[in-house]
């Protein structure tokens, strides 16, 4: 469904914070790595209809539970938050978006990123103004985990594939 290189970095990116994240929580890291890749397939294709096509189809394929965490990533539909999966969907999607857009205005990408750097950038409205700050805050307050510790971890994991993601 996806096909934009923008999108599907997203995509991956996301995948593999997710697993990381289920290896942190014991949880299975294919299914985590599996929602993180699959959250917005449908987006750019169908972004009147986002995240019905994808959640459908998962449903059909006997995937409720990553439906039901695509789902309740998408707030406007108001799903509750019910498994620690579907709350890491919700802590991890545009907060790491949001830090691979502080990547990508730093001279040295993510290598000196800092947690700190990436909490000042929040408090600007005006950059990544299209990120929804009240779903990150949301996100980690769900999670149950520092905020601090929370975004080391997704540059942690982002560093590691920094070649790959292109950060």
């Amino acid at each position: 469904m996806t096909k934009g290189d923008s999108l599907l970095r997203h995509a991956r990116s996301v995948e593999l914070v997710m697993e990381a994240y289920a290896s942190k929580f014991d949880e299975d890291p294919d299914e985590w790595a599996v929602t993180g890749m699959l959250h917005d397939a449908d987006y750019e294709a169908w972004p009147e209809e986002h995240p019905n096509r994808i959640v459908a189809q998962l449903r059909t394929l006997g995937e409720e539970k990553i439906a039901y965490a695509i789902s309740a990533h998408y707030t406007k539909w108001n799903v509750p938050y019910e498994t620690t999966l579907d709350k890491a969907l919700l802590a991890c999607d545009e907060l790491t978006g949001f830090i691979i857009a502080c990547c990508h205005v730093r001279p040295e990408g993510i290598s000196t990123l800092t947690p700190k750097s990436v909490k000042k950038k929040l408090k600007s409205a005006g950059f990544a103004a299209k990120v929804d700050r009240y779903e990150i805050q949301t996100g980690i307050e769900l999670l149950g985990v520092d905020q601090t510790e929370h975004i080391q971890f997704i540059i942690d994991v982002l560093k590691v594939n920094k070649e790959e993601l292109d950060i």
